[in-house]
C-alpha cells in the first residue's frame, strides 16, 4: 500500500533513524523512507524471549527490496539507550542525518481513575523518548558543524490531535503530545545554527488507536472498493515525513497536520485581540464582561 517512490529518489546518501517503526505508522516511515534511497535505521524495542522480532522484519522487507536498512534495538526512555542508539546509527553508516521521533504507548484512563504509573509510562515513552533521541543527536550534529562539516539534517517529531486539542480519557498521552511541540519549536531555535531543523508532524492516518474510538472507525474505514484510494491509510503521511527528511527541505519550527489526501499547517499559539486597561490593573468586574466573549469566539463553550 506505500505510495511509489519518486522518478528519483529523494534521500540517497541520508541516514535516517525512525523509531518505534517495527509497527504502525513508523513501519510505513521506514518502507517509505527506504525507498526513496534512504538508510533506514530501524528501531523498536528489543523482543521478548521467543517473540517475533518486529523491527527486523521490516528491515528485512527494506533490504528485500533492494533497499539498505539496520535493526537498532532500544528503549528511547531511557536516556542511556538513547545514547546509544543514535551512537550505533552513526556506526551503522557512518553519519546520521535525520531523526524520525515515532515511539510511544497508550495508557488511557480517566484523570481521576488514572495510576501514577499510567501517567509515567506515557510520558518516559513519548515525551522523554522524543527528547533523549533528540538531545544526543543535537549532541552529535553540534560536534560535526564545530569540525566544520556541513550538516543539513533533520528532526520529525510526532504529536496528535489530542495534543493540539484534549480528548477525554488521554490526559496522560495529550499532556505528553502537546510538550512535544513546545520541545520541538524550541528546538528549532537551538539547532538551526548547527544546520537541524525541526518539525512536528500531526498524523491523521487509520491506526490501533483511531480504531477504538467509534466515530474515528467510521471516519476512517477503508472503501469497499479495493482500488479505490484510501486517504487514511497511514502509508500516505510517509510521504510528507519523507519530504521533511530532505536534505533541501527549508521548512524549520512547523507544526503540520498530513493525511493522504491533506496537508494543512496548524497555526500554534498566540495572542489575540483581548482588552487593556492602561496605567491600572484590570477588575474582576470587567473580567466578567469581556473574557467570555473573546474566549467564546476561540473554544465555544460545550
Amino acid at each position: 500500500m506505500n505510495p511509489p517512490a519518486s522518478p528519483t529518489p529523494r534521500l540517497a546518501g541520508r541516514t535516517v533513524l525512525v523509531t518505534g517503526s517495527g509497527t504502525g505508522i513508523g513501519r510505513h516511515h521506514a518502507l517509505r523512507l527506504a525507498a526513496e534511497g534512504a538508510a533506514v535505521v530501524v528501531n523498536d524495542l528489543a523482543p521478548r524471549p521467543g517473540g517475533a522480532d518486529a523491527a527486523q522484519e521490516v528491515a528485512d522487507e527494506i533490504t528485500a527490496a533492494g533497499g539498505t536498512a539496520v535493526v537498532a534495538h532500544a528503549d528511547v526512555s531511557r536516556w542511556e539507550e538513547a545514547e546509544r542508539l543514535v551512537r550505533s546509527s552513526v556506526e551503522a553508516f557512518g553519519h546520521l542525518d535525520v531523526v524520525v521521533n515515532n515511539a510511544g504507548i497508550l495508557r488511557d484512563a480517566l484523570l481521576v481513575s488514572m495510576s501514577e504509573a499510567e501517567w509515567d509510562a506515557v510520558m518516559a515513552v513519548h515525551l522523554k523518548g522524543h527528547a533523549a533521541v533528540m538531545h544526543h543527536a543535537a549532541v552529535y550534529w553540534r560536534e560535526q558543524s564545530k569540525a566544520g562539516r556541513p550538516v543539513r539534517a533533520s528532526i520529525v517529531n510526532t504529536t496528535s490531535t489530542s495534543g493540539l486539542f484534549g480528548n477525554a480519557g488521554q490526559a496522560n498521552y495529550a499532556a505528553a503530545k502537546a510538550g512535544i511541540i513546545g520541545l520541538t519549536l524550541t528546538a528549532a531555535l537551538e539547532l538551526a545554527r548547527y544546520g537541524v531543523r525541526s518539525n512536528v508532524l500531526v498524523p491523521a492516518a487509520r491506526t490501533a488507536m483511531t480504531e477504538g474510538v467509534p466515530a474515528l472507525r467510521e471516519l476512517m474505514k477503508a472503501p469497499e472498493d479495493p482500488d479505490a484510494f484510501d486517504g487514511w491509510h497511514p502509508a500516505h503521511v510517509s510521504t510528507y515525513v519523507a519530504w521533511l527528511a530532505g536534505a533541501d527541505c527549508p521548512v524549520n519550527g512547523s507544526v503540520v497536520y498530513a493525511s493522504g489526501h491533506a496537508v494543512r499547517p496548524v497555526q500554534t499559539y498566540f495572542r489575540t485581540a483581548g482588552i487593556e486597561a492602561p496605567g491600572r490593573p484590570l477588575t474582576l468586574e470587567e473580567l466578567d464582561e469581556a473574557v467570555p466573549p473573546l474566549v467564546d469566539k476561540l473554544v465555544p463553550r460545550a
